[in-house]
Order: structure tokens, then sequence, then C-alpha cells
């Protein structure tokens, strides 16, 4: 059986704490990436920025470009270890409604692992479908 390390993206650009919400921007349009992990000196995951994040909690809070990642970013975050299966990686992603969870080992990242990834593998494809619906319902207002 497969898991998250045989799938996931291991060679993943990161921001610090202390970077801002330029430097976030600016590495997201050089990656071609909506999301990125923030990771101390020694690498331990601290949390996401996204570009939600940016511009919902930075931006449209009329916060200046200079203002600390650490400011804007998700810390509460859902993960997997790298021997993690697929199968559990898209249940928890739909279950918290989340397109991309960071893989860790000790504290540290050692990789991402999004919808996508498990969409190409074709055992998986039909878990990453099922994760996308759940992930694009909209909660029922009562």
């Amino acid at each position: 059986m497969k898991t998250i390390k045989d799938i996931m993206t291991s060679d993943v650009s990161v921001c610090k704490a202390e970077d801002t919400l330029y430097d976030a921007a600016v590495l997201m349009k050089q990656k071609n990436v909506g999301a990125v992990p923030v990771c101390d000196n020694e690498g331990q995951l601290m949390g996401m920025v996204t570009d939600r994040d940016l511009a919902l909690r930075g931006y449209a809070d009329k916060k200046p470009d200079t203002t600390a990642i650490q400011e804007v970013m998700s810390g509460h975050l859902y993960k997997v270890t790298p021997d993690a299966t697929l199968q559990e990686a898209s249940s928890l992603m739909a279950e918290h409604q989340v397109r991309r969870l960071p893989v860790v080992e000790n504290g540290k990242l050692t990789g991402i692992v999004s919808l996508g990834d498990l969409s190409i593998d074709e055992m998986s494809d039909h878990a990453a479908g099922v994760a996308l619906q759940d992930i694009s319902e909209r909660p029922e207002l009562h």
C-alpha cells in the first residue's frame, strides 16, 4: 500500500515567521503556489500561510507589506506523517476542509501533500474526489 512519502512533494519552499507579507507573496508568485509552510531556523513547522491569509488577514486589514508572516499565518495545522496512508490523508483533508497537508516527522517539515498529489495516483483518485467534494461543500446554515 502506498504511503504519503511515495507521493508527497519533498522540495518545499518555506517562509520564516519574521518574513514579511511581501516576502511570502513574492515566494508564492515565484513558485506558483498558494500556500507556504512557515518554519523556524531548525525546520520545525510553526504554521502555514496561504494567499487567502495574505488577502484577508493581511491586506484587507490594511496591514503593510512589512508585516511579519507570524501575524497572518494559520497556526492551527492538520498534518500527516510520511508513513500515513493516502486514505488517511484524504479523509483528514475532507474532514477539516483543507487542500494541503504538511508532512512532518519529529516536528520537522519533510514535505507537503496536496489534493492534486492524491488525484494523480490511480488508487487514491477516488479518495481525492470524495475529499474534494467534501471540501467544496458549504455547511448548511441553520
